[in-house]
């Protein structure tokens, strides 16, 4: 009897699920996904750049509209901008289109930093509020740090004799291999002694 109940609620749940599921799927709406990226290049002058991009995806099904795009969590006593804009807006963003975005930040204060994921608004005309989505977050950055330096003349080495390295490396290990009796080979042997 507990089971049939159980077995009851269970089917209820399910067939409820797929039913909120499969309204939300069908609906009209867009979808935003955003991807967040920041890389550091080291300049001559010991100074550190941050390159900054984000690129905007309408993964739904249908168009954003008012769209605008606020990465704004880089402290002002840490980073400078240098070239482009934290901010920038939209007309619309169609249903399986594209938005990117970049700009560039110079690093003034050495240490680890956690950047905030970039902010983006959005509206549909279905609904009279702004919609919000969020990127993904950054890794941390060592802005700054002191960085071992790369042993050029290593890398030219192994990149020039990497190749030949290979070739001996399987050569030597093919001689041994032929060297080497099998076991099969080694107990015949031994039979045909006896």
């Amino acid at each position: 009897m507990a089971n049939q109940i159980t077995t009851k609620m269970l089917f209820t749940l399910v067939i409820s699920l797929l039913l909120v599921f499969s309204s939300i799927a069908s609906s009209d709406v867009p979808f935003i996904v955003a991807h967040k990226k920041a890389t550091l290049s080291s300049l001559k002058s010991g100074t550190e750049r941050v390159s900054v991009s984000i690129d905007i995806h309408n993964q739904g099904s249908s168009t954003a509209y008012d769209v605008t795009l606020v990465d704004d969590h880089w402290p002002q006593d840490v980073f400078n901008v240098v070239s482009g804009n934290t901010s920038r807006s939209w007309e619309r963003l169609e249903a399986g289109g594209l938005l990117s975005h970049s700009f560039e930040l110079e690093g003034k204060v050495k240490g680890l930093f956690y950047g905030s994921p970039a902010v983006i608004t959005f509206r549909i005309p279905t609904k009279t509020a702004l919609q919000e989505a969020y990127s993904t977050p950054i890794l941390p950055l060592d802005v700054l740090a002191e960085k071992q330096p790369v042993q050029k003349l290593e890398w030219k080495l192994l990149v020039k004799y990497g190749s030949l390295i290979s070739v001996i490396s399987i050569v030597v290990l093919f001689l041994y291999l032929l060297a080497t009796p099998s076991k099969s080979g080694a107990a015949k042997a031994s039979k045909k002694r006896r």
